[in-house]
This record gives C-alpha cells, sequence and structure tokens, in this order.
C-alpha cells in the first residue's frame, strides 16, 4: 500500500529538513494530518510569513525581517569590532553569551571548491568593502573548526591582513568541565597549540 498523492507530496516536502528522514518525515506527516490539523495550517501559515517576509539585513547578512537587524541598528555596540561568522545560528550562539560587544558578519556557509562554493559566494567583496571604511580596528574569525572552516578562515585573515588591519581567531579546546581523557585528539592539538600564558 502506497500514501494517497497529497500525503507523499508532504511526505517529501518535510524531507528538506536537516535530520529528517523519510520515516521521521512519515510520522510527522501522518501526526499532523490524523491529531493536529490545526497546529499544520498554523505551522503552514508561519512558514509561508516567514519565507515571504524574512530576508537578509543589509549590514551583516543575518537573517532579518527589516533592513537592518536588531544588532547592527544598535548603537550601543563597539564599531572597531568584527565577528565573522558561518551562519546566522552562530550569531545567535555568540549573542547568548552575552560576551561579545561588536558587531558581526555573516558568511552563510564556508569556502568549499568541490561544492562550487567560492569567495563570491560567502560575499567576501561584501565584507572586505565594509572593512575598507576604517572603522573596524580587529576581525575576529568564528568559523567552525572544520577542514574548510579553517581553509575559509585562512582565506579571510590573509585578505584582512593586507588591509592593516588586526585578525583573531576564537581559540578551540577543551571545554568547561570537560576531562582529558574523553575529548579527542584533534581538540586536545588544538588546545595546545592555542596555550596561552597565565602571567
Amino acid at each position: 500500500m502506497s500514501f494517497s498523492p497529497l500525503i507523499q507530496q508532504l511526505i517529501k516536502a518535510l524531507r528538506c529538513l536537516p535530520g529528517v528522514g523519510p520515516k521521521s518525515a512519515q510520522r510527522m506527516a501522518l501526526h499532523l494530518l490524523e491529531h493536529d490539523r490545526e497546529a499544520a495550517l498554523e505551522l503552514a501559515g508561519a512558514l509561508r510569513e516567514a519565507v515571504e517576509k524574512v530576508g537578509e539585513c543589509e549590514r551583516c547578512r543575518t537573517l532579518s525581517e527589516d533592513p537592518l537587524c536588531a544588532v547592527c541598528a544598535s548603537k550601543s555596540r563597539d564599531p572597531s569590532l568584527l565577528c565573522v561568522l558561518e551562519s546566522p545560528v552562530d550569531m545567535l550562539a555568540i549573542e547568548q553569551t552575552g560576551g561579545f560587544g561588536g558587531y558581526y558578519f555573516v558568511l552563510k556557509g564556508h569556502l568549499s571548491p568541490i561544492d562550487g562554493v567560492g569567495p563570491e559566494d560567502l560575499g567576501i567583496d561584501r565584507l572586505l568593502d565594509r572593512l575598507d571604511v576604517g572603522e573596524v580596528k580587529e576581525v575576529i574569525l568564528a568559523t567552525n573548526p572544520t577542514v574548510e572552516g579553517e581553509a575559509t578562515a585562512h582565506y579571510i585573515a590573509e585578505q584582512v591582513r593586507e588591509m592593516g588591519i588586526r585578525v583573531s581567531r576564537i581559540a578551540h579546546g577543551v571545554p568547561v568541565g570537560g576531562e582529558l581523557e574523553f575529548i579527542d585528539g584533534g581538540t586536545l592539538a588544538h588546545a595546545l597549540a592555542g596555550r596561552r600564558s597565565l602571567i
């Protein structure tokens, strides 16, 4: 037995979500249709409205309903600090720490020649234009500690150094509360390489 075309279409649509396989998509679709049609309509409406009204911040490229996101619109932040991230969710994570008072630039990805993603796809030209204004004194590279994230950070660092702007990289290493015996070798190597003096 197979589902009707409309149910199959819904299951296929749900599979576009990260981490949702065929069985999970089928379970979600059937739950919405069998038990919670009102929630399904609410979900459909919220999704449509978000797709139609949420765009990109003109300054940092994060997701925003307004031309400038709340961070970029704030006058109380330090314009000399610019943190470069891979995604809007990374920006949210840093904002939730309350430990950074500068501005952001969101790449929306990382360099990946195999996938055909180059500097122009990440808006690096826009980043360099923003730095060219002269307000930023330090660029903090907070790309993910993956091979692609490291390559992206290295590429941007080379471009920024040529402009005479200080470039730093977020530290990678042992998490607070972690025990060394349970930390993988790559993380320990990063932690040792990035060690700092206590005096």
